[in-house]
C-alpha cells in the first residue's frame, strides 16, 4: 500500500482554483499552470473535487457521467496531462467518486423515469400516494428525502438535493457498473479515491419512520457497507493506492473497520465530529461559541481509539464543505497570521493524514457576503428561506450563513493583489472577499513569516521526522480546556505540541522547560522565545523534539 501515513494531500475545488481561460471559472489547465506552486508546498497527493459532467446543481456532486468531464472545465487530454505533468512533480492525482447517488440527469436514472424496470432497480424507488411519503426521513438539504413520480406512481429517495438519488448498492449490477468507473480511472494513472460520503451506500431492507430525528440513524453505517467496501477494493486492485471515505455521521468503532489493513477497505476515514462544537444542540444552522473542552475529549478519542486498534485517521480542519478555520475558531483579525498557525500546528502533529484545502495555507477567511444573491451554494439557498421561516429576520438568516454556508471555503484561490486576486481577467462566478489585497500568494512567498511557508515548514518536518508520521499519542493537559496540548514518543523520540486555543493569556498547570529540546516550530517572533515556558501568548503554540540518548 502507498505510504499514506507520510504523505500529505492538498484538496483543490477546481472551479475555484484558477481559471486559465478566462471565463470566470476555475479549470483543469488552471490546476496545471499552478502545479508548480502545489509541488512548493511539499505535498504529495492532489485531491479533486468532481470535475465529470454534470449540471452543478451541487457543484459537481450531482455525476451525469463518471467517465466524461464537464467542458466547463475542460477535456479527458487535459485530465490526462494533469496526471503526466503532476506525476512529473512527484505527485498523484487523487479523485472524488460520488457513489452514493447520481444526478436524476444521468442515463441510468432517466432510463428509470422511463419505466425501464432493469434501471429502476438501480436506484431506490417505492410505492405509495402522492401525498404519503414511505418514511418521514429528511433530506441534509432540507425537506422530504422522498420525491415523488407521478408517472411512475412511486418516490425515489434522495437523502440530498432532489436532483441527486440515491443508488441502490443491494443490486450487484449496480456494484458492477461502479467498480468499472474505478478501473477506467485507475487506468488513467489515478493514484487515489476519495469516496464522497460512503458510508450511507448500504440501506436498511426494511424502511420505516425515524420518531427520533432525520432518518440518519437508520442508513449511517448501514448492515452491508463493510462487505461492499471490500467488494470494490478487492474486484478493483485498488488496495495499492491511497483511497479515504468521507463518513458521515459515523462511529469510531465503524472507522477503526473502514481503515485498518486487515479489513482490507479503506487507507483512511474522515470523520466530523470535531467540526460540530460549535453546533447548538447539533444542528448546523444553529449558533454557539466553540466548545474547546468537547472538541479535545473528540481528538483525545478518536486519536487514542484509532491508535489502540491499528485504525487511520485523515485529519484536517477545512475542506469545500466546511467554514474557514481561521474565521471560526481562530481570529481572522488581530491574531490572524497566529491563530492560523496554531491551528495548523494543531492538526499536522497529530497522528494521521493530514489535508490541506486550496487556501487554507495563506489564512483565506470567510467570505463575508452580505446578501443571499451573493450565495451559490444549493444546501445556503434552501437553508436561508427555511431559516426566514422559521421567524428569523433577513439579517440574522444571513450572519448564520456567513459562519455556515459551504461557500465561505468555495470563494476563488487569492493569488495575488488584482481586481480578481489573480484568479481570472473575468468576474468570477462566485465573489472575492475584499481581503485578498492582503491574504494572497504573492504577498505570503515575500513574507518569510507568512503562514504560507509556516506551512510549508509543517509539511516538510512530516517527512524528516519519523516520530510524527509513526509515533504514538499522550494527550497532556486534559482539563484545562483552554490549552490543546499532546505528546509524541517513538524509539527515544519525543514530540510535545502546545497550543493555545484561545485570544487570551494562558498559564500552563507546570513550567515547561525547553533547554534541551529542539523549538521545531513557534507561531511568534524568535526574540520572544523562551527557555521556560510558565504561560502561553494568544494563539500561541510551539513545537519541541526531543532525542534522548
Amino acid at each position: 500500500m502507498a505510504d499514506f501515513k507520510g504523505s500529505t494531500i492538498y484538496q483543490i475545488y477546481p472551479k475555484s482554483f484558477y481559471d486559465s481561460n478566462h471565463d470566470g471559472v476555475g479549470d483543469i489547465r488552471g490546476v496545471i499552470e499552478k502545479l508548480d506552486y502545489i509541488q512548493s508546498l511539499g505535498v504529495d497527493l492532489i485531491w479533486s473535487t468532481p470535475f465529470f459532467v454534470s449540471p452543478l446543481n451541487d457543484n459537481g456532486y450531482d455525476v451525469e457521467d463518471y467517465r466524461k468531464i464537464h467542458p466547463l472545465f475542460g477535456t479527458m487530454e487535459d485530465v490526462e496531462e494533469l496526471i503526466r505533468e503532476a506525476e512529473k512533480r512527484g505527485m498523484g492525482l487523487m479523485l472524488d467518486m460520488v457513489f452514493n447517488h447520481t444526478s436524476t440527469r444521468h442515463e441510468w436514472f432517466q432510463r428509470a423515469l422511463a419505466g425501464e424496470k432493469d434501471y429502476m432497480d438501480y436506484y431506490i424507488f417505492r410505492d405509495g400516494g402522492a401525498d404519503t411519503p414511505p418514511t418521514n426521513w429528511q433530506s441534509k438539504f432540507g425537506g422530504s428525502a422522498w420525491e415523488y413520480v407521478p408517472s411512475l406512481k412511486k418516490w425515489y429517495l434522495h437523502l440530498f438535493d432532489v436532483t441527486q438519488a440515491d443508488l441502490n448498492w443491494e443490486n450487484p449490477k449496480v456494484r458492477e457498473e461502479l467498480k468499472e468507473v474505478i478501473r477506467f480511472w485507475k487506468k488513467k494513472g489515478v493514484k487515489g479515491f476519495r469516496f464522497d460520503v460512503v458510508n450511507l451506500i448500504s440501506k436498511p431492507k426494511i424502511f420505516e419512520d425515524d420518531n427520533e430525528g432525520d432518518g440518519r440513524r437508520f442508513y449511517s453505517d448501514g448492515p452491508h457497507v463493510h462487505e461492499y467496501l471490500k467488494e470494490l477494493v478487492a474486484d478493483t486492485g485498488i488496495g495499492d493506492l491511497i483511497t479515504v471515505g468521507e463518513m458521515s455521521f459515523t462511529s469510531l468503532d465503524h472507522c477503526i473497520r473502514y481503515s485498518s489493513p486487515e479489513e482490507k477497505e479503506l487507507s483512511m476515514c474522515f470523520n466530523f465530529h470535531h467540526l460540530k462544537v460549535d453546533y447548538r444542540d447539533g444542528n448546523k444552522w444553529a449558533l454557539m461559541r466553540p466548545d474547546y473542552r468537547k472538541l479535545k475529549e473528540l481528538f483525545e478519542t478518536w486519536q487514542t481509539g484509532m491508535e489502540q486498534e491499528n485504525g487511520w485517521n485523515a485529519v484536517f480542519w477545512c475542506n469545500h464543505d466546511q467554514p474557514r478555520i481561521v474565521s471560526r475558531f481562530g481570529d481572522e483579525k488581530k491574531y490572524w497570521k497566529e491563530s492560523a498557525k496554531m491551528l495548523a500546528a494543531c492538526i499536522h502533529m497529530l497522528r494521521g493524514t493530514p489535508y490541506v484545502f486550496q487556501g487554507e495555507e495563506l489564512g483565506m477567511t470567510n467570505t463575508g457576503y452580505t446578501d443571499i444573491s451573493e450565495y451559490r451554494d444549493v444546501e445556503s439557498i434552501h437553508y436561508y428561506h427555511i431559516l426566514l421561516n422559521e421567524g428569523k429576520s433577513r439579517e440574522e438568516a444571513l450572519q448564520i450563513l456567513r459562519q455556515r454556508s459551504r461557500d465561505n471555503s468555495r470563494s476563488p484561490m487569492q493569488w495575488d493583489f488584482g481586481t480578481y486576486a489573480g484568479f481570472s481577467e473575468q468576474e468570477p462566478w462566485i465573489k472575492i472577499p475584499e481581503n485578498h489585497k492582503k491574504i494572497n500568494v504573492a504577498a505570503e512567498e515575500a513574507d518569510p513569516d507568512s503562514i504560507l511557508h509556516y506551512y510549508r515548514k509543517l509539511i516538510s518536518l512530516r517527512k524528516q521526522y519519523a516520530v510524527i508520521r509513526e509515533g504514538a499519542i499522550e494527550f497532556l493537559y486534559r482539563e484545562q480546556p483552554e490549552i490543546f496540548a499532546y505528546r509524541r514518543l517513538l524509539e527515544g523520540e519525543e514530540l510535545v505540541v502546545l497550543n493555545n486555543l484561545t485570544n487570551r493569556e494562558v498559564v500552563l498547570p507546570e513550567a515547561v522547560s525547553c533547554q534541551n529540546s529542539i523549538c521545531l516550530l513557534h507561531n511568534y517572533p524568535e526574540e520572544l522565545f523562551q527557555n521556560t515556558l510558565e504561560m502561553l501568548r494568544p494563539y500561541e503554540s510551539l513545537v519541541l523534539f526531543k532525542r534522548y540518548s
